[in-house]
């Protein structure tokens, strides 16, 4: 027996409260995937920073705070960061080799032998291993 116009609009509307159940829930998997990517990067990124600079690790939030604002919300920050930026486009478009960690990597700290030697209160002026 055919559906009246009533039956059909009651079953376009259970339909419609299906598929808008359906669009809800795909909306809630992706904010979870999208927090889970967001704290894995966060991390991650601040991973790497405490493992190149471990200073970073027993100070205030204050002072990281103004740590970041001096040393990368600034011009020469923003022209390094654009920089990276410019080079990463390049290479995802042409597949050129990325920059190895010789070309990019900063020193933090003199070499143990330079330390000794232009510290000689350290206890091992002399350059000896120390027991």
């Amino acid at each position: 027996m055919p559906k009246t116009r009533q039956e059909k609009i009651a079953d376009w509307d259970k339909e419609i409260a299906q598929i808008k159940n359906k669009q809800k829930s795909e909306k809630q998997k992706l904010a979870k995937e999208e927090r889970a990517a967001r704290t894995r990067r966060l991390c991650s990124r601040h991973g790497l920073l405490e493992s190149m600079l471990p200073e970073i690790i027993d100070i205030t939030e204050e002072q990281y705070k103004t740590f970041l604002e001096r040393a990368v919300t600034n011009d020469y920050g923003r022209d390094k960061l654009n920089q990276i930026i410019a080079h990463g486009e390049k290479n995802s478009t042409s597949k050129a080799p990325t920059e190895t960690k010789s070309q990019t990597a900063i020193p933090t700290a003199k070499p143990a032998a330079d330390q000794n030697a232009a510290n000689p209160q350290s206890g091992n002026a002399g350059g000896g291993t120390m027991v």
